[in-house]
């Protein structure tokens, strides 16, 4: 039986397994000192400490994962979503270890992983880019007032090796931009050990669309149809749905095209998000980036197409899969995901761990899944993102698919820590959310309302 090491933990590499058991694969685990008792170790074929509980002492170190995977005898290296899985130098340490790495070429984790790089491999393909500048390296701001002026305000302020948070700032004015340029370049240097930044327009009243797609190396390539991401806290998402919501026909099928154009483009391999920021207003829609791997939300677009991503990535993995026709793919009805996180909405979403004292998830059915790497008695712990499931729900329609998930998420059940379970339903309750009217400033403007 051929072995698949998951380098991952929690709800995705449960996940993993899942396919894993279903394609008659073994599958492995690696773990930290936290993790020793968690669920996706229990539910491995085997399973490995590469320790202590910090990330960065253990799922982060590369070569403790790859030395386990050697041990072993695994086959194939699945990274799941964050940790390693947009490491260019990992990938390509497990293909020299004559591994299979399950993912796109290192070529285009580096291209794709280089935002300013990614803008002009896009445009090249077809894809409409949001007007910006060239990089600035540490250290080079003189002509940078003159490229903001070209760009236009308000502007973001990103860092070419990374997003989120830290490598992504709002200018709103130019006397703002030296400042916010310096500071950028100062905390990207830090977070990704590259500092160097350009500048992109800014959208105020955006909405976050994406687009599944899969690529098989040869230059063939198909769209999974997208997904509405625009519900963000913190510029992470937290409800995420298929179909877009008031997406204009004409504009989806332009949109899904390029996409798998840009696919088809790179020679891309492999399960891959596209992501656009689309204006809510004129849905004019431009290239935000590409992800290389697996997405959190992947389970709405499985649900609508009846697919599953993970089995196609092994079977590609395997070599065990011919290009699927583009005419294969259907999309069936409305799915959304919820985010069920161990956080405080009413203290800025301050992470809440704590032991699970009290854990009941809604039953799993035709129209229900719960992906989940936790279980009743197990611990939260401050060394990991605080998410601890997802709930989906699919239906006929959108208004279902609310329906479903407002009543799913009332038979949740969880003691010891604080969540954001109340959060999601006052959000799908909304009037203007029922309505399709959401954007990624939804929750930012609500939240009074929303967390009261």
């Amino acid at each position: 039986m051929k072995k698949v090491l998951i380098a991952n933990r929690g709800e995705i590499a449960c996940r993993i397994i899942k396919s894993c058991k279903k394609m008659g694969l073994a599958s492995v685990a690696v773990y930290s000192e936290a993790d020793a008792q968690a669920l996706h170790v229990k539910m491995a074929d085997e399973a490995y400490p590469v320790g202590p509980s910090s990330a960065k002492e253990s799922y982060l170190v590369a070569d403790k994962v790859l030395k386990v995977a050697q041990d072993c005898g695994a086959h194939f290296v699945h990274p799941g979503y964050g940790f390693l899985s947009e490491s260019s130098e990992f990938a390509q340490a497990v293909e020299d270890a004559g591994l299979t790495w399950v993912g796109p070429s290192p070529q285009s984790i580096d291209d794709m992983g280089d935002k300013e790089r990614a803008r002009k491999i896009a445009k090249a393909a077809g894809v409409p880019i949001l007007p910006g500048s060239t990089r600035f390296d540490v250290g080079e701001l003189n002509k940078i007032e003159q490229a903001g002026e070209a760009v236009g305000y308000p502007l973001l302020v990103k860092a070419s090796a990374g997003g989120g948070g830290i490598g992504m700032h709002l200018v709103e004015r130019p006397e703002q931009l030296l400042e916010i340029a310096q500071s950028t370049q100062s905390m990207a240097e830090k977070a990704f050990g590259d500092g160097t930044i350009f500048l992109e327009r800014f959208i105020a009243n955006a909405r976050h669309v994406e687009v599944q797609v899969f690529g098989f190396g040869n230059g063939e390539a198909i769209h999974l149809y997208e997904r509405d991401c625009s519900l963000q806290r913190r510029y992470q998402k937290v409800i995420e749905e298929s179909s877009a919501p008031g997406l204009p026909e004409a504009v989806r099928e332009r949109m899904v095209s390029v996409a798998a154009s840009l696919c088809q483009h790179q020679k891309y391999s492999g399960a891959g998000t596209v992501e656009f920021v689309v204006d809510a207003e004129s849905f004019d829609f431009f290239f935000l980036e590409m992800n290389t791997r697996i997405q959190v939300e992947h389970p709405v677009t499985e649900m609508c197409t009846g697919t599953d991503l993970v089995a196609m990535q092994l079977k590609l993995a395997q070599q065990d899969m011919q290009p699927v026709k583009q005419e294969s793919i259907t999309h069936q009805g409305h799915a959304i995901e919820c985010r069920i996180y161990a956080e405080r909405p009413d203290k800025n979403f301050m992470p809440s761990p704590g032991p699970l004292k009290r854990f009941k998830l809604p039953d799993e059915a035709h129209d229900i899944r719960i992906d989940c790497g936790f279980q009743e008695g197990d611990k939260v712990t401050f060394f990991y993102d605080p998410m601890i499931a997802k709930v989906i729900c699919h239906a006929e329609t959108r208004k279902k698919s609310i329906e479903r998930m407002l009543q799913a998420l009332e038979e949740v059940e969880i003691e010891g820590i604080k969540t954001n379970t109340q959060f999601l339903i006052s959000c799908l309750k909304d009037q203007d959310f029922m309505s399709g009217k959401v954007s990624t400033g939804f929750i930012v403007k609500r939240l009074p309302e929303l967390i009261n």
